[in-house]
């Protein structure tokens, strides 16, 4: 018996595909009416109980069709984690339907192509309403459009894995009176982009935003004889390359993003860590109500008196009332020469008893403290089984 001819394979695979994509729409269709279940019954997003014996009995339900343990953990960790997402939209435009619109005008840094601006698809995808992008050549535009009402939201990058805070959004936040109403974790994979078809030995000029360049220090490291100039953004450094059309040209950015410039990688996985990810803040004019079935994240900003022990009476406030802090962040107050403001990220809801009496005694015992955010956490947790867990139960 001949084996079926590779085309007469490939067109099987493809509808297979396509009828495996039918289901996952399903599901996530029996997924929303679940939300529905919950918002009207008050009940959490998460079931960490139910989510354990899903996925052990999935896991088994794998190992008799001959998959394999880790296989069918990682693609269900996935599918769970866009249920959740997909559910705390559905319970954040309930609770706040004053923000459900037919325009989503969003700012952000750079133009198409840019971390921020896949940040930015990424975030609004699981929103109504049209996507307006509003491109920016710095945070301080950013900003100023929400301000002045040119925006209904920005998007900014806060923080990342390999290179750390970013400070200048830091300082952005202390003079805004913008409230923080989202966040997002985006992966970022640098790769070195090119217009034509070169080598790594012919490029002597390479363009990336400060930041990127930091990520990927030990990549260029190894490098000679390369001029490093910094860019506005990424989009803004693959502009530059697709504009020049030299061999001896290139830029740092995704994979994805040098696509939309034409552009082709020659290397990739540049960064220090390679498990590199940017932790994005969304912010608009109004602060959002959280439902309580929403795992919730509260983002503050404090000084402290200028005493022995000050910061360390005011995170025992944290302590005492059961409140997790996870990331603790000081910069400078400008005009007052070695005085810092404190930024903090908690774990919980404003509207929870346990963090209003935490804020209200932190208001006490600082001389400054405001909220800039309380916004459902988008950090989902993966289901807490292994695979090695889900054979050893199987009968």
């Amino acid at each position: 018996m001949t084996s079926a001819p590779l085309s007469s394979v490939r067109t099987a695979i493809s509808e297979l595909d396509a009828k495996l994509l039918e289901l996952l729409a399903q599901r996530q269709q029996l997924t929303n009416e679940v939300a529905r279940t919950k918002i009207k019954n008050q009940i959490d997003v998460r079931d960490p109980q139910r989510e354990e014996q899903l996925l052990v009995k999935l896991i088994q339900e794998g190992q008799k069709l001959g998959l394999n343990a880790h296989y069918v953990t990682k693609l269900f960790h996935v599918i769970i984690e866009d249920s959740v997402l997909n559910q705390q939209a559905m319970l954040s435009a309930q609770a706040n339907p004053n923000n459900v619109t037919p325009l989503n005008r969003v700012a952000f840094l750079g133009d198409k192509g840019s971390y921020s601006y896949l940040a930015t698809q990424k975030y609004f995808s699981r929103r109504d309403g049209e996507l307006h992008e509003i491109g920016c050549d710095s945070f301080g535009e950013i900003i100023q459009k929400v301000e002045s009402n040119q925006a209904d939201y920005a998007v900014l990058p806060i923080e990342n894995t390999s290179s750390g805070s970013i400070n200048e959004v830091y300082d952005q936040l202390q003079h805004t009176r913008l409230s923080i109403i989202g966040e997002l974790t985006h992966p970022v994979k640098h790769a070195l982009l090119v217009a034509s078809d070169t080598e790594l030995s012919q490029i002597k000029v390479l363009y990336a935003h400060p930041q990127v360049f930091s990520q990927c220090s030990h990549f260029l490291a190894n490098l000679t004889d390369i001029e490093v100039k910094p860019a506005d953004s990424t989009s803004a450094a693959m502009l530059i390359v697709n504009e020049l059309q030299r061999k001896d040209v290139a830029a740092i950015g995704s994979e994805a993003g040098g696509k939309l410039y034409g552009l082709n990688a020659i290397e990739s996985n540049l960064a220090n860590q390679k498990e590199n990810h940017s932790r994005f803040i969304v912010v608009a004019q109004n602060p959002v109500e959280v439902p309580l079935q929403i795992p919730a994240k509260t983002t503050l900003v404090m000084a402290t008196t200028q005493t022995p022990g000050a910061l360390v009476n005011a995170l025992m406030v944290l302590k005492d009332n059961d409140v997790n802090m996870t990331k603790l962040e000081s910069r400078p107050i400008n005009g007052n020469p070695w005085e810092e403001m404190f930024y903090l990220d908690i774990e919980g809801n404003l509207q929870d008893g346990k963090m209003q009496q935490a804020i209200k005694q932190l208001k006490g015992a600082t001389r400054f403290c405001k909220v800039l955010g309380c916004y459902p956490s988008e950090e989902i947790k993966p289901t807490a089984v292994s695979a090695v867990q889900a054979l050893n139960e199987l009968t």
